[in-house]
Protein backbone atom coordinates (compact mmCIF):
# COMPACT_ATOMS: atom_id res chain seq x y z
CA UNK A 1 0.00 0.00 0.00
CA UNK A 2 1.05 3.55 -0.70
CA UNK A 3 0.18 6.31 1.77
CA UNK A 4 -0.65 9.97 1.29
CA UNK A 5 -0.64 12.12 4.42
CA UNK A 6 -2.25 15.58 4.52
CA UNK A 7 -3.46 17.86 7.29
CA UNK A 8 -4.96 21.29 7.79
CA UNK A 9 -5.73 23.61 10.72
CA UNK A 10 -9.33 24.86 10.66
CA UNK A 11 -10.59 27.77 12.75
CA UNK A 12 -13.83 26.03 13.69
CA UNK A 13 -15.11 23.70 16.40
CA UNK A 14 -14.56 20.00 15.85
CA UNK A 15 -18.27 19.10 15.89
CA UNK A 16 -18.92 21.44 12.95
CA UNK A 17 -16.11 19.86 10.92
CA UNK A 18 -17.24 16.37 11.93
CA UNK A 19 -20.77 17.02 10.66
CA UNK A 20 -19.48 17.92 7.19
CA UNK A 21 -17.20 14.89 6.94
CA UNK A 22 -19.53 12.34 8.52
CA UNK A 23 -22.69 12.94 6.47
CA UNK A 24 -22.22 10.88 3.30
CA UNK A 25 -24.06 13.12 0.85
CA UNK A 26 -22.45 16.42 1.96
CA UNK A 27 -19.12 15.89 0.15
CA UNK A 28 -20.17 17.95 -2.89
CA UNK A 29 -20.94 20.94 -0.65
CA UNK A 30 -17.26 21.49 0.15
CA UNK A 31 -15.05 19.45 -2.19
CA UNK A 32 -14.43 21.55 -5.33
CA UNK A 33 -13.31 18.44 -7.29
CA UNK A 34 -16.70 16.75 -6.83
CA UNK A 35 -19.71 17.32 -9.08
CA UNK A 36 -22.24 15.26 -7.08
CA UNK A 37 -22.26 13.11 -3.96
CA UNK A 38 -25.30 10.89 -3.46
CA UNK A 39 -26.06 8.69 -0.45
CA UNK A 40 -26.57 5.09 -1.56
CA UNK A 41 -27.65 3.72 1.80
CA UNK A 42 -30.57 4.49 4.07
CA UNK A 43 -28.01 5.41 6.72
CA UNK A 44 -26.75 8.92 5.92
CA UNK A 45 -24.09 9.04 8.65
CA UNK A 46 -22.37 6.36 10.70
CA UNK A 47 -21.04 2.85 10.16
CA UNK A 48 -22.29 1.50 6.86
CA UNK A 49 -23.27 4.87 5.38
CA UNK A 50 -22.31 4.80 1.71
CA UNK A 51 -22.18 7.20 -1.20
CA UNK A 52 -21.53 7.45 -4.92
CA UNK A 53 -19.37 10.38 -5.94
CA UNK A 54 -19.21 11.79 -9.47
CA UNK A 55 -16.10 13.86 -10.13
CA UNK A 56 -16.14 17.30 -11.71
CA UNK A 57 -14.24 16.03 -14.77
CA UNK A 58 -17.45 14.24 -15.83
CA UNK A 59 -15.81 10.88 -16.44
CA UNK A 60 -14.52 9.59 -13.10
CA UNK A 61 -16.50 8.34 -10.12
CA UNK A 62 -16.14 6.29 -6.96
CA UNK A 63 -18.27 4.57 -4.34
CA UNK A 64 -17.27 4.27 -0.70
CA UNK A 65 -18.63 3.18 2.67
CA UNK A 66 -17.97 4.46 6.18
CA UNK A 67 -16.04 1.73 8.01
CA UNK A 68 -14.90 3.60 11.14
CA UNK A 69 -17.16 6.01 12.98
CA UNK A 70 -16.09 7.33 16.38
CA UNK A 71 -17.77 10.76 16.71
CA UNK A 72 -15.29 13.64 16.90
CA UNK A 73 -12.37 11.15 17.07
CA UNK A 74 -11.95 8.95 14.01
CA UNK A 75 -13.61 8.42 10.65
CA UNK A 76 -12.73 6.09 7.78
CA UNK A 77 -14.21 5.73 4.32
CA UNK A 78 -13.32 2.60 2.33
CA UNK A 79 -13.55 2.42 -1.45
CA UNK A 80 -15.98 -0.20 -2.78
CA UNK A 81 -15.85 0.60 -6.54
CA UNK A 82 -14.32 3.24 -8.82
CA UNK A 83 -13.28 4.28 -12.32
CA UNK A 84 -9.67 4.87 -11.22
CA UNK A 85 -6.84 2.27 -11.53
CA UNK A 86 -7.15 1.51 -7.81
CA UNK A 87 -7.51 -1.94 -6.26
CA UNK A 88 -8.00 -0.85 -2.62
CA UNK A 89 -8.24 2.52 -0.93
CA UNK A 90 -9.28 3.84 2.43
CA UNK A 91 -8.87 7.25 3.97
CA UNK A 92 -8.72 7.80 7.70
CA UNK A 93 -9.44 11.08 9.45
CA UNK A 94 -8.23 12.05 12.89
CA UNK A 95 -8.76 15.27 14.80
CA UNK A 96 -6.79 17.27 17.35
CA UNK A 97 -7.83 20.38 19.25
CA UNK A 98 -5.17 23.11 18.82
CA UNK A 99 -6.27 25.97 21.08
CA UNK A 100 -9.61 27.08 19.66
CA UNK A 101 -8.83 25.51 16.26
CA UNK A 102 -8.94 21.95 14.97
CA UNK A 103 -6.23 20.01 13.17
CA UNK A 104 -7.73 17.59 10.65
CA UNK A 105 -5.40 14.84 9.46
CA UNK A 106 -6.17 12.61 6.51
CA UNK A 107 -4.16 9.47 5.83
CA UNK A 108 -5.04 7.80 2.54
CA UNK A 109 -3.84 4.25 1.90
CA UNK A 110 -3.92 3.19 -1.75
CA UNK A 111 -3.16 -0.10 -3.47
CA UNK A 112 -3.05 0.34 -7.23
CA UNK A 113 -4.12 -2.20 -9.84
CA UNK A 114 -1.62 -3.64 -12.33
CA UNK A 115 1.24 -4.70 -10.01
CA UNK A 116 4.58 -3.08 -10.87
CA UNK A 117 2.95 -0.91 -13.53
CA UNK A 118 0.52 0.29 -10.84
CA UNK A 119 3.45 1.30 -8.63
CA UNK A 120 4.83 3.40 -11.46
CA UNK A 121 1.37 4.91 -12.03
CA UNK A 122 1.14 5.83 -8.35
CA UNK A 123 4.47 7.64 -8.55
CA UNK A 124 3.15 9.66 -11.50
CA UNK A 125 -0.30 10.29 -9.98
CA UNK A 126 0.85 11.11 -6.43
CA UNK A 127 1.35 14.88 -7.02
CA UNK A 128 -2.08 15.18 -8.69
CA UNK A 129 -3.80 13.21 -5.90
CA UNK A 130 -2.07 15.28 -3.20
CA UNK A 131 -3.19 18.43 -5.00
CA UNK A 132 -6.79 17.16 -5.11
CA UNK A 133 -6.69 16.31 -1.39
CA UNK A 134 -5.40 19.80 -0.61
CA UNK A 135 -8.32 21.27 -2.62
CA UNK A 136 -10.71 19.02 -0.66
CA UNK A 137 -9.24 20.09 2.70
CA UNK A 138 -9.27 23.74 1.60
CA UNK A 139 -12.97 23.44 0.74
CA UNK A 140 -13.66 21.82 4.12
CA UNK A 141 -11.82 24.70 5.82
CA UNK A 142 -13.75 27.34 3.86
CA UNK A 143 -17.16 25.81 4.61
CA UNK A 144 -16.34 25.13 8.27
CA UNK A 145 -15.01 28.61 8.95
CA UNK A 146 -17.72 30.50 7.07
CA UNK A 147 -20.97 28.78 8.07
Amino acid sequence: MNTLHNEIIIDAPLDKIWESLAIAEKLDSYDPTVKKSTATSEIKSGLGASRKVDMLDGKNWFEETCTTYEPNRALTYTLTACSFPVHKLHHDYSFEQVGDKTRVTQKMNIQMKYGVLGKLMFAMLKPKWNSGIKEFLGGLKKVSENE
